[in-house]
């Protein structure tokens, strides 16, 4: 049995995944509290899902431990199933079946009672905004309907962990944004939120972040720690024409570290106390771009996203080089 003392509800210690001679998680350690909601980040293939499916209990560890809600990963996988939800970035209801329909059988599937079932289905209809649409065939709702609805499936049993793997992907900026007011209403009532997206602007709603890169965790700390931390530099933002082009000027700057597009601007990250401001202005402006703003600004969780990944890169070189 879980200890009910225990203070967090996601436990990782050198946890570690190797598909023959691939490692897809390397050594992760990290901690997630109660009611904590934390954002996993990640380039694709970063080894994400693969944690999360360890932690789910689809897929045993190669090496090292943790444990969820209390439960062993290693050795009370079947446990933990019971005591989490799980969204996948697939949408997994059946479109054939209504929205109460779906409801009744993950129902089931939780094996709720009775009593308990008319009590969730009504409460997964009123989080859902569903009241109206409960004959309702699934395959005709938006996505961010279906978007809530799944969640609302996942929670049916009260889960204390919740585990959402790229939840919005694919939906609308508006129906992401009511997602999270849900996901904040559940964190709230004391439920562990453990996210994967790759969106920035939803990584500032978590209260602490783990990016992993190449399956190793590269940065832990609260979006607010890791903007102050990991952008060795300052960061200008640039707005020219041309954006794309412009960027292998900034590149060949003196000073310049980085640079690159973010959206239909450039973010150049120099070297730690240079202002470049003038010089970048005055490089574009002689390689023939129309320069509208060169301004400093503070690092986003973009910026640090880039700026880690390229360290590790830069750590990891040598070493092939080395090996090769």
């Amino acid at each position: 049995m879980p200890s009910s003392t225990e203070v967090h509800a996601v436990t990782l210690r050198g946890l570690e995944k190797r598909f023959g001679d691939f490692v897809a998680v390397d050594r992760i350690s990290l901690d997630v509290a109660r009611g904590e909601i934390f954002g996993f980040l990640g380039p694709n293939g970063a080894g994400k899902s693969t944690t999360i499916r360890m932690l789910t209990g689809l897929l045993a560890p190669s090496a090292g431990s943790g444990t969820v809600a209390g439960f062993d990963v290693v050795t009370q996988a079947e446990q933990i199933k019971t005591r989490i939800g799980y969204m996948s970035q697939r949408f997994s209801l059946y479109e054939d079946l209504t929205v109460e329909e779906n409801i009744n059988f993950y129902s089931g599937i939780y094996r709720l009672s009775a009593d308990k079932k008319r009590e969730r289905k009504e409460w997964v209809l009123r989080m859902a905004g569903l009241e109206q649409h409960r004959k309702t065939r699934t395959a005709h709702l938006s996505g961010g309907w279906k978007q809530r609805l799944a969640l609302g499936c996942a929670i049916l049993h009260e889960p204390p962990v919740v585990f959402l793997d790229e939840p919005t992907s694919g939906v609308d900026p508006l129906s992401r944004r009511a997602f999270w007011d849900l996901i904040y209403s559940l964190s709230e009532q004391g439920v562990t939120i453990f996210v994967t997206t790759h969106y920035m602007e939803e990584a500032e709603y978590c209260d602490r972040l783990g990016l992993v890169y190449r399956g190793e965790l590269v940065a832990l700390g609260t979006p607010s720690e890791l903007k102050a931390t990991s952008v060795q530099g300052t960061v200008l933002e640039v707005v020219c024409d041309r954006p794309q082009d412009a960027l292998a000027t900034l590149e060949g700057i003196p000073g310049v570290r980085e640079a690159a597009m973010f959206g239909t601007t450039l973010h150049v990250v120099t070297d730690e106390h240079v202002d470049l401001t003038e010089r970048v202005t005055e490089a574009l402006s002689g390689a023939g771009f129309a320069v509208e703003r060169v301004a400093r600004i503070t690092p986003s969780l973009a910026d640090v996203f880039v700026a880690l990944i390229e360290a590790s890169d830069r750590r990891v070189q040598p070493l092939a080089e080395v090996a090769g």
